[in-house]
């Protein structure tokens, strides 16, 4: 909103700084700034109101130091971390923009999902939440609406480069780079030298116009990505601080894809894909993480607050739209290998107690406990200890997905 106002008074009254609004870097430092005074000035409350609505944590039955006092902490934290973000995003950034849509859709669809989980969770005293499928469902149906908008809205292009040779006095003497916006389905390969794929290939064995068939191929991964890393967050949520803080550092190195992704320059120089129009995604990064790092305030342990579903859920959809509309999603199992760990911790329990109890009549499991960080709470970690080695890992990741850049 404040972004037009200042738009009309520069063009229409010469108002005196108000062109500064023009610039992404100053709106995005504005609204990590002011997400950062939500979060923190506003958190408490919204902890407050939460506490005397008893929306409390119940007693979770692990076998871990330290559960049994965590019992009616407030939860459905992740309210903090969804305002904190809008607000700025609504105040700062050009809301007409197809990914801050998109953005702001998959926060409040997300966020929605998580907060009927933690209501059933909490006032219907049923610990199961939400039923599985149902979350499955809202997630897919995430999956076809980010899916669908970024296959087919004209808007959403990419730049493609080409060398197209210039006649001079009848003979060609040098080839000028060209470049157009086009629609396309191409994603970065990190770490490879010719480092962009294109979906669509996959059908080119139909032959002559196979490109336009490339949304059976598209939207099923898109599908794909916002479940494995939305599930990823939500297992991620176990102990204080974890999945703010890595969430955080994840999403921070995303915003330097993004405004190098949207900037002409900085995308040639490095030889990036360079994505009109998604550079306005940086502001809303920036509101995010100013909302994740106020969140911590209250969320590092000891806990005050607990994001909940209503806050991992939503956190997990919005990197996973983040990596995909900047066409970076195949570098989340390295920037956000922690998620996968988890993920995978608990894929591989599972499956390894049931393959033995069907074998040998006894179930057996790899790890103590699963999600990953509970395996180490077991194995008598402190759970800070536990966090803070949690996020080196994921700040040592998030260096090396930058190293990306250059680095094929």
């Amino acid at each position: 909103m404040l972004y037009y106002l200042f738009e009309y008074l520069d063009k229409t009254m010469d108002f005196p700084g108000a062109g500064v609004f023009q610039y992404i870097t100053f709106r995005s430092a504005l609204a990590l700034i002011l997400s950062l005074m939500i979060s923190t000035i506003y958190g408490k409350k919204i902890i407050n109101f939460l506490r005397n609505q008893q929306v409390g944590e119940t007693v979770r039955e692990l076998g871990l130091d330290g559960q049994t006092q965590k019992a009616g902490t407030p939860t459905m934290g992740g309210l903090i971390i969804i305002v904190a973000t809008l607000i700025p995003v609504i105040l700062l950034a050009k809301v007409n923009n197809i990914y801050i849509i998109l953005l702001i859709v998959t926060t409040l669809w997300m966020g929605i999902i998580g907060f009927v989980d933690d209501y059933i969770k909490i006032f219907k005293k049923d610990k199961q939440g939400l039923k599985g499928i149902f979350k499955v469902i809202g997630q897919v149906g995430l999956g076809v609406i980010v899916g669908s908008v970024l296959y087919f809205s004209p808007v959403v292009t990419i730049r493609e480069k080409s060398l197209k040779p210039i006649a001079f006095n009848q003979t060609v003497d040098v080839n000028k780079e060209e470049s157009r916006e086009i629609k396309s389905t191409t994603t970065t390969i990190p770490f490879t030298k010719n480092n962009e794929l294109d979906y669509a290939r996959a059908l080119s064995f139909m032959g002559d116009g196979y490109e336009k068939w490339a949304w059976i191929i598209f939207i099923p991964i898109v599908i794909f990505i916002i479940t494995a890393v939305s599930n990823g967050a939500n297992l991620t949520d176990g102990i204080d601080g974890l999945a703010a803080g890595t969430s955080a550092i994840s999403v921070l190195a995303l915003g330097i894809f993004t405004f190098v992704s949207g900037n002409i320059i900085l995308s040639s120089y490095l030889n990036v894909m360079y994505i009109p129009n998604s550079g306005e995604m940086t502001v809303f990064i920036a509101a995010f993480v100013g909302a994740l790092i106020g969140f911590l305030w209250y969320n590092s342990y000891p806990a005050s607050v607990f994001m909940g579903d209503t806050g991992s859920l939503t956190i997990g959809g919005i990197i996973a739209v983040l990596a995909i509309s900047v066409r970076k999603e195949m570098l989340l199992p390295v920037l956000c290998a922690i998620f996968f760990a988890e993920n995978l911790s608990v894929i591989i329990q599972v499956a390894y107690f049931k393959y033995t109890k069907k074998r040998f009549g006894e179930g057996k499991r790899i790890f103590l406990m699963s999600p990953l960080h509970h395996h180490y709470q077991k194995k008598g970690y402190h759970e800070s200890k536990i966090v803070t080695r949690f996020w080196i890992v994921a700040i040592m990741l998030s260096i090396v997905s930058i190293v990306t850049l250059k680095l094929r």
